[in-house]
């Protein structure tokens, strides 16, 4: 039975699989139709120099592929997002999580880490160029640099909304500090920690643009520079659309693992 339209947009009201796939298909329609009818056509509202018709840029597209490596621009970003994003990990989860089960400690970090939250990052550019050259060092600290100040004050909150309940209980029955930090406090904060990496995922697939936009050779920031250089509107937009499909891809691929391994959380 479907739902009448002032159910449908009740508060938190529920949708059918049926209807939300209709929702979710009606607005990328509407926004491809007026695409085509502005850009195609003998006389186009539009001039190909400002706005690319959607055929011009499935054809930037493969241009890109066929004459600029575009799978070998795609892996190198990849690679270093996996290396940045795994330091910015290696670091923000042991000391997110001595701030969050130790007080003093976060005391005395917070007024380093909290200020970097607010600072532009794309500001650390210059200095990051002075410190690491202009090679892969300096792209690989910007990413590291981009993921780990909105990664750390997520598993600093994750691990302080642990209930308190759960510490005490477990001190109760004898535990010591470091095993209710291992196994009440990680295991209970870890699938929000999980999910933050979906955001993590976006901000580094937007930040590794930047990254490459200084002397790169190669990656997807180079191959969206080259769209300037050479004045090809629709490379751009074929590669804006690659690196939302990546990103949407890899979204979906986060969210499958964290199903698989907090298949708890959902039972609860």
């Amino acid at each position: 039975m479907g739902h009448r339209p002032d159910e449908a947009f009740a508060i938190r009201g529920p949708l059918s699989a049926r209807a939300r796939m209709l929702s979710a298909a009606v607005v990328p329609a509407v926004i491809l139709v007026t695409w085509f009818a502005l850009t195609s056509g003998a006389s186009p509202f539009v001039q190909p120099d400002f706005l690319p018709s959607p055929t011009g840029t499935l054809k930037g597209f493969f241009e890109l592929y066929f004459d600029y490596q575009l799978l070998s621009a795609i892996k190198t970003s990849a690679i270093r997002i996996l290396i940045a994003f795994g330091l910015s990990a290696a670091v923000a989860l042991p000391l997110g999580i001595a701030m969050g089960a130790f007080t003093p400690i976060q005391s005395a970090l917070d007024p380093v880490f909290a200020p970097l939250r607010y600072m532009p990052i794309t500001a650390f550019i210059p200095l990051l160029i002075l410190w690491f050259g202009i090679y892969e060092q300096q792209k690989i600290a910007f990413l590291f640099l981009g993921t780990f100040v909105f990664l750390l004050p997520v598993v600093v909150t994750a691990v302080k909304s642990v209930p308190e309940e759960l510490v005490q209980t477990a001190l109760t029955l004898g535990a010591g500090r470091w095993q209710v930090i291992r196994t009440v406090l990680i295991p209970h904060a870890m699938p929000e920690i999980f999910d933050s990496f979906r955001v993590m995922n976006a901000i580094a697939w937007t930040y590794v643009i930047l990254a490459e936009m200084v002397n790169s050779r190669e990656g997807i920031g180079y191959t969206m520079r080259l769209a300037e250089t050479h004045h090809k509107p629709a490379w751009a937009f074929a590669g804006l659309a690659v690196i939302a499909v990546i990103g949407l891809a890899t979204d979906w691929a986060i969210r499958f693992s964290s199903r698989l391994l907090f298949r708890w959380r959902e039972a609860t």
